[in-house]
């Protein structure tokens, strides 16, 4: 599946993983290929991605919302 991070002032990663984990708004959760359409919002915490290869990449985010469809997830963060 491809993910965007997006904050106001720039795209921060871009491109494709396997899995990811998220600080949502009412506990945290993760996101695999196939999941179903969804909208969630997220807290301040670390969203970790792994990609195809499993490596492990982690970035902060100081709240935001997230898009899942098609096997495409969007954040939109702050």
């Amino acid at each position: 599946m491809t993910i965007e991070i997006i904050t106001p002032e720039k795209t921060i990663f871009k491109g494709k993983v396997s899995l990811v984990q998220f600080p949502g708004s009412s506990g945290s959760f993760e996101v695999l290929e196939g999941h179903a359409p969804m909208v969630a919002s997220l807290k301040a915490g670390i969203i970790k991605l792994k990609d195809l290869e499993n490596k492990i990449t982690t970035i902060e985010i100081q709240g935001g919302t997230v898009e899942v469809e098609d096997n495409h997830v969007l954040v939109l963060a702050d």
